[in-house]
């Protein structure tokens, strides 16, 4: 019995003397593998570093699980600069997206975040282009959103020193108006939406061939 008992002692002995490498190693491959997730969800999470604009922009975590798709012609960057500064407001205007039936959504005015995030759903006849000026906003963005329908949608950037305004910033209501020759223009249809910040020139929801009557959401964000 007790040869029985030394044995196996010993055997256990040698059993720890084999281990202790391993369990040394296993605490820092741990540390090892949590520090690796913690800054992989960092580069992606957060859009604070300019290295990981790109990654978080097509990682959609900012989308807070929207199924809507971003347009091309949006610009990442400043997204992802005020995104920074205040997410919270472009969480609530992606969360009355997501949480609304759009389709059925009443048209009218829905505060968001009182003087910070408002939505306008209107939906009727849509206008010839020329009926609709080029503009810029300096204190909001547009998040525009056709539900039904289909409309055009002109961008340009305001840093091209070609575009030349045309009518005076208007700090009342927002806006102001420009001559653009050479604009970039885009069908807006369900399933799409379009962002214009204060550096985009952008000449909304134009009548498309075939589409009189659309439905629309514009979302109004403030610029942090």
């Amino acid at each position: 019995m007790n040869k029985i008992l030394g044995t196996n002692l010993y055997s256990r002995s040698i059993m720890m003397n084999l281990m202790e490498p391993f369990a040394k190693r296993v605490p820092i491959l741990i540390l090892f593998v949590l520090c690796s997730i913690g800054t992989n969800s960092q580069s992606i999470g957060t859009p604070c570093n300019k290295e990981n604009v790109s990654d978080w922009y097509k990682s959609k975590v900012w989308l807070g699980g929207l199924q809507l798709k971003p347009h091309k012609s949006i610009d990442k960057e400043e997204l992802a600069r005020q995104y920074c500064e205040n997410s919270n407001w472009w969480d609530q205007a992606f969360e009355f997206l997501n949480s609304h039936n759009l389709e059925d959504l009443e048209t009218g005015r829905y505060i968001i975040d009182e003087g910070n995030v408002m939505a306008y759903v209107s939906e009727g006849p849509t206008k010839d282009i020329g009926e609709i000026e080029w503009e810029t906003h300096q204190n909001f963005n547009d998040l525009q959103y056709v539900v039904k329908g289909k409309a055009g949608m002109g961008v340009a950037s305001l840093n091209n020193a070609e575009y030349s305004s045309t009518v005076a910033y208007n700090p009342k209501r927002d806006v102001e108006n420009y001559n653009v020759e050479n604009g970039k223009f885009y069908v807006a249809k369900p399933g799409t939406f379009f962002i214009f910040s204060p550096r985009d020139i952008h000449r909304p929801a134009f009548r498309k061939k075939g589409h009189d009557t659309i439905k629309k959401i514009l979302i109004k964000v403030r610029v942090p």
